[in-house]
C-alpha cells in the first residue's frame, strides 16, 4: 500500500493500548484509539481505518457485540478487517469471534511479531478482496452452470433467487451478498442436509480469483453472519467437529 495503513485500536486498558500505538507505529503504521464502542463509532464518523483492532473485554458494549453491530453496517464499513485481541484464548472463544465476522483472533499475550504479522496478512487478503471485486463485481463469470435462472429455492426462513442471486428473508426484504458468499451458499443449497469438508469447498473455490483467503471458518461466518445465522449454537449451517460445514435444513424448490 502506497500510504501507511490507518490502525483503529480499541483497548480500554491505557497502557496496552499506549505500546500498541507505539510498535504499530514503528512499524509503518499509522494508529488512532477508542476505549469503548461509544469512541469506536464516534472515531468511525471522520476516519476510515484500514483495520480494526478489538478487545473483546471492554467497559459498556463488549467487542463481540462491537464486532456484530460493525459487520451488520454499524459505523458505515461493514467490511473493515477486525482483528480481536483478548485474554479470552479458549477454542469456543476464538470460534464465536470468528463465526461473528472477525478475520482473525489472537490471544493475548502476544509477541508483537506475530501481531505484526498476522496484521500484514489480513491486509493483503482485504487489499486482494478488494482488487477481485473490481475487477468482476457481480462474479458472473463463474456462474455458466449454475440451476436455470428462474430458479427459486427455499431453506429455513430463506428464499434464493439463483438467477438474480439474491438472499430474500421471510419478509421479502433481499440481503445483499458478494459474489464468494453466494458461490459459498449455492454449495450448500446443491448438498443439504450433508457434509461438505473445508478441502472440499476449498476445492471447488479453487479457480476463484477471490478465493484468495484460506481460512474457510472466516468466510463461513461471513456468510452465517449474512443469514443472521451467527453465534454458539447456528441452526443453519452448522460446524461438524473435524469434518467440515453442513446445511441442517432440507432445501425445496419453489413450483411457479
Amino acid at each position: 500500500m502506497p500510504n501507511r495503513p490507518l490502525l483503529l485500536i480499541v483497548e480500554d486498558d491505557a497502557e496496552i493500548a499506549e505500546l500498541l500505538e507505539e510498535n504499530l507505529r514503528a512499524h509503518g503504521f499509522d494508529t488512532v484509539g477508542a476505549a469503548n464502542g461509544v469512541e469506536l463509532f464516534s472515531q468511525l464518523e471522520t476516519r476510515k481505518p484500514d483495520l480494526i483492532l478489538l478487545d473483546i473485554m471492554l467497559p459498556g458494549e463488549d467487542g463481540l457485540t462491537l464486532c456484530r453491530r460493525l459487520r451488520a453496517g454499524d459505523g458505515g464499513l461493514p467490511e473493515t478487517p477486525i482483528i480481536f485481541l483478548s485474554a479470552l484464548g479458549d477454542l469456543t472463544d476464538r470460534v464465536v469471534g470468528l463465526e461473528l465476522g472477525a478475520d482473525d483472533y489472537l490471544p493475548k499475550p502476544f509477541e508483537m511479531r506475530e501481531l505484526l504479522a498476522r496484521i500484514r496478512a489480513v491486509l493483503r487478503r482485504s487489499e486482494m478482496r478488494s482488487r477481485a471485486e473490481k475487477a468482476d463485481p457481480t462474479g458472473a463469470a463463474d456462474y455458466a452452470n449454475t440451476l436455470p435462472s428462474r430458479t427459486i429455492l427455499r431453506f429455513g426462513p430463506w428464499r434464493v433467487d439463483m438467477g438474480a442471486r439474491h438472499l430474500i428473508d421471510e419478509s421479502d426484504v433481499t440481503v445483499s451478498l458478494s459474489a464468494l458468499e453466494f458461490k459459498l451458499l449455492e454449495m450448500f443449497l446443491r448438498n443439504p442436509q450433508r457434509v461438505l469438508t473445508r478441502e472440499s469447498i476449498l476445492l471447488k473455490l479453487e479457480n476463484r480469483s477471490d478465493a484468495y483467503d484460506r481460512n474457510i471458518d472466516v468466510q463461513m461466518s461471513r456468510l452465517r453472519a449474512k443469514l443472521r445465522d451467527s453465534g454458539r449454537s447456528p441452526k443453519l449451517i452448522r460446524t461438524m467437529r473435524g469434518d467440515g460445514y453442513m446445511l441442517a435444513v432440507p432445501v425445496e424448490r419453489e413450483v411457479p
